[in-house]
């Protein structure tokens, strides 16, 4: 275990190498913060953290510079989130307060995320297989031709044309709209088929041909959407950290653009808990030069998707993390809400 002391010297280095992109000496340490020791303490302190691993030293200075496992270090144990200002809460109520629908609002989140933290975006789609039911609707558009519409607790809508073996009227579409709401609202995607397996048995003959075309369409929508979905923007903004990569950017611009990378990195929303994965505890090699800093998002403590950031491992974690808290927190009230 690190003294204190050592810990107040790596937090130093850390904020220090964040903020001037410079590798960072013991002078420079003891002139800008308060640590109440020596310089020739400092150079020792420093000394015992490279031998641990927490700092390295790059040819080219007499600095010292993070490593990856310094940085776990201090977000484990030194970093707290930074709030973010009344204004900056302000903006970004109102500017997601003006989303029309899930796709505006899931566009909105990802230019805001990357204005935020000066970083890559990354917001995935609420998923269907954690989504309930708000409503079916069925709208009459020809004697045997029914458009199913299906609207989902994360404001999700999907919509499916339904040709039936014979004409429907009003009456009967409405009798079949009110039963099957009144079976599967607010229950979960998986249970759907199983609560209305014997609706066709309470219609009458000559109605069931409807029923049973019209519940195998609602199913088939049900379990066809498993593709996730996500949105990426932002990634501008790795060309302001160019040097942060020690070879070129490339294998990060390439990873970026596979979607089941992202997925991997943000990785199964099965909460609301916010992970971050720095350098090379993130799998994929292209990104070892990378942290992911990542919260699902939803309503209530269950999240039904996650959002993040991805950047150069020399990022301002504490502001970085407090922003996609933030976010998320917002966009979760908005599908509440919705």
């Amino acid at each position: 275990m690190l003294s204190e002391r050592r810990l107040e010297v790596l937090r130093a280095i850390v904020q220090d190498y964040v903020g001037t992109e410079e590798p960072v000496g013991s002078k420079a340490l003891t002139e800008r913060h308060r640590l109440g020791v020596s310089p020739a303490t400092v150079r020792n302190d420093m000394a015992a953290l490279e031998d641990e691993g927490f700092i390295a030293q790059p040819h080219t200075s007499a600095g010292r510079i993070p490593t990856d496992k310094g940085y776990r270090l201090f977000v484990d144990k030194l970093a707290g989130v930074k709030p973010l200002s009344s204004p900056e809460r302000r903006a970004i109520q109102n500017f997601l307060d003006g989303a029309v629908d899930l796709d505006d609002v899931v566009g909105r989140t990802v230019r805001l995320l990357a204005q935020l933290t000066r970083q890559v975006a990354v917001v995935q789609y609420p998923s269907l297989t954690r989504s309930t039911v708000r409503h079916v609707e069925l709208l009459p558009l020809a004697p045997a031709r029914v458009m199913l519409v299906l609207i989902t607790d994360t404001g999700r809508v999907e919509q499916r044309m339904v040709d039936c073996p014979t004409p429907v009227t009003e009456g009967s579409l409405a009798d079949l709209r009110a039963r099957l709401n009144s079976r599967v609202v607010g229950r979960r995607f998986a249970d759907v088929p199983q609560l209305v397996q014997d609706l066709p048995e309470s219609f009458e003959q000559e109605d069931r041909g409807t029923v049973s075309t019209v519940l195998a369409t609602l199913l088939e929508t049900l379990v066809e959407e498993t593709e996730e979905r996500l949105m990426i923007g932002g990634t501008a903004n790795l060309t302001r950290f160019v040097h942060d990569f020690p070879l070129t950017i490339r294998p990060v611009l390439e990873a970026l653009e596979e979607q089941v990378v992202l997925l991997k990195l943000l990785g199964e929303a099965k909460d609301s808990g916010m992970t971050v994965r720095i350098g090379h505890e993130n799998a994929h090699e292209g990104l070892t030069a990378t942290s992911v800093v990542a919260v699902g998002y939803g309503s209530g403590d269950e999240a039904v998707a996650k959002l993040g950031v991805v950047g150069p491992t020399r990022m301002d974690y504490p502001g970085t993390m407090g922003a996609v808290r933030a976010v998320a927190r917002y966009v979760g009230q908005i599908l509440a809400e919705s």
